[in-house]
């Protein structure tokens, strides 16, 4: 795991030159190993050696009373023969037995991981008479919903908010303050430990998690793509697309001008996690996805972070055509991209605090408005700031 581990993060290994402590720490982990399995090896052969001693011991013992049944009379030479016989029928398999002694508790240590793996409840499952949602044009219901984690610290207190159908709602707030909690609640990770959610007026708790999910197009945070094709990846959010819906998912998120680029275009490996593709561009498959299942509720989990602004301009651009009609909610943290929004959500702390467009919340002078000054501030800074090269401490 720790060679895997290494070979994943290898440009943060680069990044502080620490080639040299990880091959220590995989030398450790070797040594470690080599320890244990030179140990392990001992004792098969201690007990081999035992037990073969034993057998040889007994099967001695026991030619050595036939040879005296023999010299008595009691026995003929062909008694002795069939005797002989028998007891390599006994001794072999009893040989065998040590050899395959670590093999059968190996196997026994992995069944039972494998029944405790099987028999591990699931945190969320469908009730006995789960229905399948039913299409009334996306509205989306939080009624007092409070939850926490397995901590004692709530996460969200008393959330109330409505998301009407055909309309975009943005969700913003402080890191920590439980933006990307209510995500895993919408698509039903988890249930609330107070309130209820509802989608077109039924209740989350009482629908199959597939068709939940069905109707929910997610873009995350963090995408994580499949050892695959950029093809494969992008078909994942809708299996059965054909390949110009997936062709037009692409130019949709700006990604078919980067994909004609490569030199085995949509076939082209992304490595294991995406790691040849950058930020922005695992992004970009993400939002191609997404845009290819073409749900009837669209979920952007700070969709757009790793987007240069004209990149984000355009898929935003797109986005406004292809979920015309359809219903949003947008988890933000440029407060630039959220102010066309029908409805603004300020979460600080696990509860809304403001709530309203992005000019009337400007005029209310709260949280939304400082996080609004402060964005603007740092933007403005940007192009002010000199040659990213440090000076030397001389001429500072």
């Amino acid at each position: 795991s720790r060679t895997v581990d290494s070979l994943l993060n290898f440009e943060t290994v680069r990044y502080f030159n620490n080639e040299s402590h990880e091959v220590a720490r995989l030398d450790e982990a070797l040594a470690d190993y080599e320890k244990a399995a030179v140990r392990t090896r001992e004792s098969l052969s201690l007990l081999n050696v035992a037990q073969a001693g034993v057998v040889t011991l007994g099967v001695t013992l026991m030619l050595v009373l036939a040879a005296f049944d023999i010299r008595n009379g009691d026995m003929t030479v062909g008694d002795f023969v069939v005797v002989n016989t028998y007891l390599l029928q006994v001794a072999i398999p009893l040989n065998i037995l040590g050899t395959v002694y670590r093999e059968i508790r190996q196997s026994m240590v992995d069944m039972e991981n494998l029944f405790a793996l099987v028999d591990e409840k699931t945190d969320v499952a469908d009730a006995p008479d789960a229905k399948t949602l039913r299409h009334e044009g996306g509205v989306i219901e939080f009624q007092e919903v409070s939850f926490r984690y397995e901590t004692d610290r709530t996460i969200l207190k008393d959330i109330n908010l409505a998301v009407d159908a055909g309309t975009t709602t943005a969700i913003v707030g402080p890191t920590g303050s439980g933006k990307s909690t209510i995500s895993r609640l919408l698509l039903r990770f988890y249930d609330p430990q107070a309130g209820r959610i509802l989608i077109d007026g039924q209740d989350l708790r009482e629908l199959t998690q597939h068709s939940l999910r069905e109707a929910i197009g997610v873009v995350p945070q963090d995408t994580v793509l499949f050892n695959d094709t950029i093809y494969y990846n992008i078909a994942y959010g809708n299996p059965k697309a054909n390949e110009d819906q997936v062709l037009a998912a692409a130019k949709a998120a700006q990604l078919d001008d980067f994909i004609q680029r490569l030199p085995e275009r949509y076939q082209t490996p992304v490595g294991e996690r995406g790691l040849k593709l950058s930020g922005g561009e695992k992004q970009r498959v993400a939002i191609a996805r997404a845009l290819l299942r073409d749900p009837a509720i669209f979920f952007f989990d700070e969709a757009t972070s790793s987007l240069d602004s004209t990149t984000e301009r355009e898929i935003q651009s797109n986005f406004a055509k292809i979920s015309k009609g359809k219903t949003s909610l947008v988890i933000a943290h440029r407060l630039s991209t959220i102010i066309e929004a029908d409805q603004i959500l300020v979460l600080a702390e696990g509860a809304i605090t403001e709530r309203g467009t992005h000019p009337t919340l400007l005029a209310e002078n709260g949280l939304y408005a400082k996080l609004w000054r402060e964005q603007q501030k740092e933007e403005r800074e940007i192009p002010r700031q000199s040659s990213p090269v440090p000076s030397s401490p001389e001429s500072s």
